[in-house]
């Protein structure tokens, strides 16, 4: 389909809220109003952008008569003139044009529950896992976020075995949600004593933050339980029960939140973890059914994928989403994720821009 043809559907659609809106009897469902209101505001700065592009469109057409008539050489050439701009500015408004038509994601906006899992390679994949959650700490500095840690289990010989923790800031999820999947490390371990590169691997889930609004729980469906928290947090944790497990006993998912001094802030955090749990579920369910119909594989959260390798002896980090190769992994490692970042989700518009304009 061409972006004409697509652009003419949108002004339809435009046509067809606009109409909807003027019905007295839409004032009278409150939320159906709000919808149709964002909706009619997202299509008139395309709609907008369509007339723009029509009207430039029909000079340069215009101007290219004149050239070739040829009955005014002043006029031809003030024509040719006139449509190096026309062309120029038809470009810059065919590619604006293209990135309103990409779907937003409506979570992109939200905050994020991240859990960091160590999987194959033992007490060094558990170091590896340390290693994700300072590179991911030093990001969230570099962006100006917020970070809470919500649950941790610590290793023996360092790092954790899982560590769960939250972002809060601008457009946290539309970042973090390409970091879902398996992340794979290529190293010699400090325990190596023959100097052999091993390979470990950890798991990391990004969940967007659901609020109430977002899932509804049903109380009775909960077993809560209290027991006495361990490891770092002060000599308090080893006074009270106040950690909190959450079991949320339809889907089986369970949650637990010790970071807290008291009960009621590590359920409080417990809630928020089982909330996003639940409306990541949700969300996975209607992922699959439009699995055909989604052509981009970048952004799925598909956590048994293998997603990306870092590999220490030759300090390059590998995204096999995009075949994207860098060879600066100690800055990588530090914090500088946005080279990576950018990259997908450039990639990703890209395939959500090509479904959209394969659709009939």
């Amino acid at each position: 389909m061409d972006i004409e043809t697509k652009l003419a559907q949108v002004k339809e659609r435009f046509e067809e809220v606009t109409a909807a809106m003027s019905n007295p009897a839409v004032y009278d469902d409150p939320q159906r109003y709000t919808e149709l209101t964002k909706e009619h505001s997202d299509l008139k700065e395309l709609v907008d952008l369509y007339e723009e592009w029509k009207g430039a469109k029909k000079q340069l057409e215009g101007n290219n008569e004149l050239i070739e008539e040829g009955e005014d050489p002043e006029i031809t050439e003030m024509a040719r003139e006139e449509n190096e701009e026309l062309k120029e500015r038809l470009e810059n408004l065919e590619e604006e044009i293209k990135f309103k038509l990409i779907p937003k994601d409506p979570d992109d906006s939200k905050n994020v529950i991240v859990e960091l899992r160590a999987g194959t390679g033992g007490d060094e994949a558990a170091i590896f896992v340390g290693d994700l959650f300072d590179m991911y700490r030093r990001y969230a500095d570099k962006m100006g976020w917020k970070l809470n840690i919500l649950s941790l289990n610590e290793s023996e010989k360092g790092g954790y075995k899982e560590i769960t923790f939250g972002l809060e800031g601008d457009e946290v999820y539309g970042k973090m949600k390409y970091e879902s999947g398996v992340h794979r490390v290529q190293r010699v371990p400090q325990t190596e004593t023959q100097g052999r590169v091993h390979t470990s691997a950890a798991t990391v889930a990004v969940l967007p933050e659901a609020e109430e609004v977002d899932i509804e729980i049903n109380s009775a469906d909960l077993r809560i339980d209290t027991f006495r928290a361990s490891g770092a947090g002060g000599q308090h944790v080893n006074k009270t029960d106040s950690a909190i497990r959450i079991t949320h006993e339809p889907s089986g998912v369970v949650v637990e939140c010790q970071q807290e001094r008291s009960q009621h802030q590590n359920k409080a955090k417990a809630m928020k973890m089982l909330r996003s749990k639940l409306y990541e579920m949700e969300e996975e369910k209607l992922r699959k059914e439009r699995a055909e119909e989604r052509k981009s594989q970048i952004s799925t959260g598909d956590r048994s994928a293998k997603i990306r390798t870092y590999n220490f002896p030759q300090s390059r980090l590998t995204d096999h989403r995009i075949n994207l190769t860098l060879y600066n992994l100690e800055d990588i490692m530090k914090g500088e994720l946005e080279e990576v970042i950018e990259a997908l989700r450039v990639q990703d518009n890209l395939d959500k821009l090509n479904a959209v304009m394969e659709q009939t």
